[in-house]
C-alpha cells in the first residue's frame, strides 16, 4: 500500500513539474553547455547527455541536487559540482531548463560487441537466482523509460555515466531513487557486469 501512494504521489508531482517554458529554458542554458554540450549531448563521458531526458526527471534531479546542498547532504542528491550550480536557480529555472533540453534530439552511441551479450541478457532478463530484475521492467525495452512514472530515459546515455551511476548506486553514495530500486540492483551486480550493462545501455535505440 505505501508502494502503491508512492508511485501516486511520484505521478502527480511528475505531471506538475513538465510545464516549464522551453524558450526561456534556452535563454538560461549557457551555463549548462560547459558539462552537458550546448545541445544537451555531453560530450565528456563522464556527464550525462540531458537533450531528450524527460522534463519531470531533469526537473527533479535538479531539485534534489539542490535540496542536498540546503540539507547538509542528508536530503536530495548529492553532487558538489552540481549542487553547486543549481543554488542559484529558482524552481521556474529548473522547470524552464527541463523543457528545454527534453525538446532537443539526443545523439546516439554504439554499443561494444563484447559488451552486448551480458549486457542484453542483464537488460532484458535480469538474473532471477541473484534477485536482478530487468531493465525492461522500468526503462523498457528501448531504454525509453516513462515519462508518468518518473523512470528516465537511458537509451543512447554516455555509457561512463551509466557505469558511475550503478557504482554510486552499489555503494549508496546516490540514494535518490523510488524505494531503493537501483541501489537493489546495482549492489548485486559486479563490476564486469556493470561495465557490459552501461555500454550495451548506451547503444540501445
Amino acid at each position: 500500500m505505501k508502494k502503491l501512494a508512492l508511485i501516486l504521489a511520484l505521478l502527480a508531482s511528475c505531471s506538475v513539474w513538465a510545464q516549464g517554458d522551453a524558450e526561456a529554458g534556452k535563454a538560461k542554458a549557457a551555463t549548462c553547455a560547459a558539462c552537458h554540450g550546448a545541445d544537451g549531448n555531453s560530450i565528456m563521458a563522464q556527464y550525462p547527455k540531458i537533450a531528450g531526458q524527460h522534463p519531470g526527471y531533469i526537473e527533479k534531479q535538479l531539485k534534489e541536487f539542490k535540496l542536498a546542498m540546503t540539507t547538509g547532504g542528508t536530503q536530495g542528491r548529492n553532487d558538489p559540482v552540481m549542487g553547486g550550480m543549481v543554488m542559484a536557480l529558482s524552481e521556474e529555472d529548473m522547470s524552464d531548463l527541463a523543457a528545454y533540453f527534453s525538446s532537443l534530439p539526443i545523439s546516439e552511441n554504439a554499443t561494444p560487441e563484447s559488451s552486448i551479450e551480458v549486457g542484453k541478457q542483464l537488460y532484458n532478463v535480469g538474473d532471477a537466482e541473484r534477485g536482478i530484475a530487468s531493465c525492461t521492467a522500468c526503462h523498457g525495452p528501448r531504454g525509453n523509460g516513462t515519462s508518468l512514472s518518473g523512470f528516465p530515459k537511458i537509451s543512447g546515455q554516455n555509457a561512463e555515466y551509466i557505469k558511475l551511476q550503478l557504482e554510486k548506486f552499489r555503494s549508496a553514495q546516490r540514494n535518490n531513487d523510488m524505494n531503493s530500486m537501483m541501489q537493489s540492483v546495482a549492489a548485486k551486480l559486479s563490476d564486469d557486469e556493470i561495465t557490459s550493462l552501461s555500454q550495451y545501455v548506451g547503444g540501445l535505440h
